[in-house]
């Protein structure tokens, strides 16, 4: 690691930011007939006009805006356009009935689906959190302690630990199978590992502290191999390993649409989670204050099988997923994982000062700035082969917004500003 080279990576990534990044997002994302977010656009940048608002699309734009601001960008103006966002957010998708945000509504606000879903909620309470964080509006945190409250009191499994995931508009849980009501997922428990500790961070109760740790636990004790100490995707109720299938109302699933069950089910691991699980364990062990000496370990093992076995030495970039004993089974290149692993990598570089993690940044951080990112519109291709040539090329849907890109490059920068600084 030298600092003539930390400090090139750097300059391109705030660049890209500063630039490419966030210009995109906030010349074409305000919605100022309806109120919040326009979200799905072409690979040029064109609205697609597809007529839906969905939770998780909405808050991820929320914490965006909100987050960029908080790391010093934009002058002010980021801060109007997430107050925007969050009139929005509490004026049209919060049941004022039941409580808690809808699933999905049409672009002027009208509700269609009303299902709660834990994904979508977890977001909401992470970008609230941020929101008051970044702009001392209290509606943020008032409204991410509300819907905590009531994921607390309708969501938590309290015979076998953790959160089910999928109710009805009235709380009611949904049925079981394709439904969702019947199972635990990592990509869930994760996200609120990161809507507590962002909440916490906001609040500073003990109750938010107290659920934030459970939460850790139970990823740490129930949700890792326990010999490989990779993530395991789906479980039943009773922390029974089960297979990953696809929900009625479903996430990260576009590359699987024709199937109702992902191939070799039950030994699959994702390494872009894996990355991102690590990397949000260090944030939360800071924000708690008992830093994350004591999971060194542990960490160590996740970001070595993450670079071992996901990046790829020959073309860049890293690989979507793999057994747990190591390997790949899908060699595609999806754009989320590009940029948690480079998160990630670089706190691995500053928990441990191995080159070996430093080498693994540099080679996913070239992938994305000459393969993934699309220079012409500013936003990364979602997809692509294993080579680098685009298989997706919209730059946004529900699935696929702001949230990661940006948020790998304000975070990336924060990191290899501290690296740069320890270098003499």
């Amino acid at each position: 690691m030298q600092k003539v080279g930390i400090n090139k990576y750097l300059k391109e990534a705030e660049n890209h930011l500063v630039n490419e990044l966030l210009p995109f997002w906030t010349t074409r994302m305000m919605d100022y007939d309806n109120g919040g977010y326009i979200t799905h656009f072409d690979k040029d940048g064109k609205d697609t006009g597809e007529d839906e608002k969905s939770l998780i699309a909405q808050s991820r734009s929320l914490y965006t805006l909100s987050s960029a601001h908080r790391a010093g960008y934009g002058g002010g103006e980021f801060a109007r356009l997430a107050e925007h966002g969050i009139n929005f957010m509490i004026d049209k998708m919060w049941d004022k009935e039941h409580g808690g945000f809808y699933w999905m509504t049409d672009r002027s606000g009208d509700v269609k689906i009303n299902k709660k879903i834990l994904y979508g909620l977890s977001f909401a309470i992470y970008s609230l959190s941020e929101y008051s964080l970044a702009s001392g509006d209290p509606r943020g945190i008032e409204y991410a302690e509300k819907t905590f409250d009531l994921v607390q009191k309708y969501c938590s499994d309290t015979y076998f630990g953790g959160y089910f995931e999928m109710f009805e508009r009235d709380w009611t849980l949904a049925g079981p199978g394709s439904l969702g009501g019947d199972r635990k997922t990592l990509d869930v428990h994760m996200h609120l590992m990161e809507a507590f500790t962002t909440l916490y961070e906001c609040s500073r109760k003990e109750v938010h502290r107290r659920k934030l740790l459970e939460d850790i636990e139970i990823l740490l004790n129930r949700m890792m191999h326990p010999e490989f100490k990779t993530g395991i995707p789906q479980f039943t109720a009773d922390w029974q390993m089960a297979p990953q299938i696809k929900f009625d109302i479903i996430w990260g699933w576009d590359r699987y649409a024709e199937q109702g069950e992902k191939d070799n089910p039950t030994d699959n691991t994702c390494y872009g989670h894996n990355a991102e699980f690590a990397w949000l364990l260090i944030h939360a062990m800071e924000v708690l204050g008992l830093g994350a000496g004591k999971y060194l370990d542990l960490l160590t093992r996740i970001f070595d099988h993450t670079i071992d076995n996901g990046v790829d030495r020959e073309y860049g970039g890293v690989y979507v997923e793999g057994p747990h004993a190591g390997g790949v089974y899908d060699r595609e290149k999806e754009f989320w994982q590009q940029a948690e692993v480079m998160i990630g990598a670089l706190d691995a570089c500053l928990l441990t000062g191995e080159e070996k993690y430093w080498e693994a940044y540099c080679n996913v951080h070239r992938f994305v700035f000459d393969r993934m990112i699309n220079r012409e519109a500013g936003e990364w291709y979602p997809l692509l082969t294993r080579e680098g040539v685009p298989i997706w090329t919209h730059m946004s849907h529900s699935w696929k917004v702001n949230y990661h890109t940006v948020r790998a490059m304000v975070q990336s920068i924060k990191r290899l500003k501290k690296l740069a600084a320890e270098i003499k």
